[in-house]
């Protein structure tokens, strides 16, 4: 299945340059040096070969970047020039002669200066205040300004206790829906829940993304938290679509139908069911379903994807598979003696495992 890219908080023209000044990065030392000696500073990071036109006068350097050269260079007055991957140091006192009549937003100056180099090239432009610390990156017809660590570290541990409860309540949900997919006994309903909630645990875990992003090295613990509690997440919810898509719709589409849905849609269980390919008019509630055992085989140990392929393709049910003896198994391709024995085993144990956490519950 199609994997999205996790950034939902930053618009994708916006990516590359936070990536860039983030914690961690030669370029963000140079930076926060520039900050703390209250300097200011204009940084245009691009193909000088596109950007020069705008250049009048200036210091021609072609020296590696160093940020402690960065820091010295910024005491000058004009622009610094920078190549695309901030590797190396083209000019510095530049004075930037953007187009004029290109509407601008900002007030002083330099901002104003990096928010038309901008929108007339394709470079990126970073302007640092000298009265008010305030960092803004401009690419094109866009402006992000950076926000304070400390800030950032509060919101990504707020949502990483979010995040701990929607995972609960997944793993809650999801559980419920194995049991009775083991009774025969599942409707659209519980699908559609398990499908809401795991859409929910991802766009939180892609919020958390981009704070991430913005952290750099400063949001290390943030990520070993995140991949822990996002273990299983995306392979459950690729195996949960599969097991239940109709057959006019593939997996992919449908994961991309609820990728797009808005915060509302998703809170309704008509518009995610259309999203997997159920038509307009299905009673969720109503609609009984098999599933095709893709979810139940994935949770065994050692088995590979071939081989649950292979199982799915002659039985077509969970239920079947079930029913199915040691000598049917074994004529399935990839299934020998002692994995047909492994596989009815541990389809038993699962039932009996979840049955028993289902009941005992009540």
């Amino acid at each position: 299945m199609k994997k999205i890219k996790p950034e939902t908080r930053l618009d994708p023209r916006l990516y590359d340059a936070v990536k860039m000044v983030a914690p961690g990065r030669p370029l963000r030392e140079g930076i926060d040096n520039i900050i703390r000696g209250s300097s200011g500073a204009l940084m245009i990071i691009g193909d000088v070969r596109e950007i020069s036109f705008l250049f009048s006068g200036g210091i021609r350097l072609e020296c590696e970047f160093r940020p402690s050269m960065l820091y010295e260079l910024a005491k000058m007055d004009g622009a610094i020039i920078l190549n695309r991957t901030a590797t190396r140091i083209h000019r510095a006192n530049v004075h930037l002669m953007p187009d004029p009549e290109i509407e601008s937003r900002e007030t002083g100056t330099r901002h104003r200066t990096a928010e038309r180099v901008a929108r007339q090239t394709k470079a990126l432009a970073i302007s640092i205040s000298q009265d008010r610390d305030v960092v803004n990156l401009y690419v094109g017809d866009l402006k992000y300004t950076l926000t304070e660590i400390r800030v950032l570290l509060a919101k990504a541990d707020q949502a990483l206790q979010t995040l701990e409860k929607y995972r609960s309540r997944l793993d809650q949900v999801a559980d419920n829906l194995t049991a009775l997919e083991f009774e025969d006994a599942v409707t659209l309903n519980e699908v559609v829940g398990v499908v809401q909630r795991a859409e929910m645990v991802a766009r939180i875990a892609n919020e958390i993304e981009g704070y991430l992003l913005e952290l750099g090295v400063e949001g290390r613990l943030i990520a070993m938290q995140l991949e822990e509690l996002m273990a299983g997440v995306e392979r459950d919810r690729e195996a949960l679509i599969r097991d239940y898509l109709p057959g006019r719709m593939t997996a992919e589409a449908a994961d991309e139908n609820i990728r797009r849905l808005s915060a509302d849609e998703l809170f309704e269980p008509e518009a995610v069911a259309r999203a997997l390919g159920f038509r307009r008019k299905t009673h969720t509630s109503d609609y009984r379903l098999s599933p095709r055992g893709y979810r139940v085989l994935g949770r065994m140990p050692k088995l590979p994807q071939a081989v649950i392929e292979n199982l799915v393709s002659r039985y077509g049910k969970l239920q079947a598979m079930m029913f199915a003896d040691e000598d049917e198994l074994v004529e399935v391709e990839g299934v020998g003696r002692v994995r047909a024995r492994e596989i009815g085993e541990g389809l038993v144990q699962f039932r009996e495992l979840m049955l028993a956490e289902k009941y005992s519950l009540r």
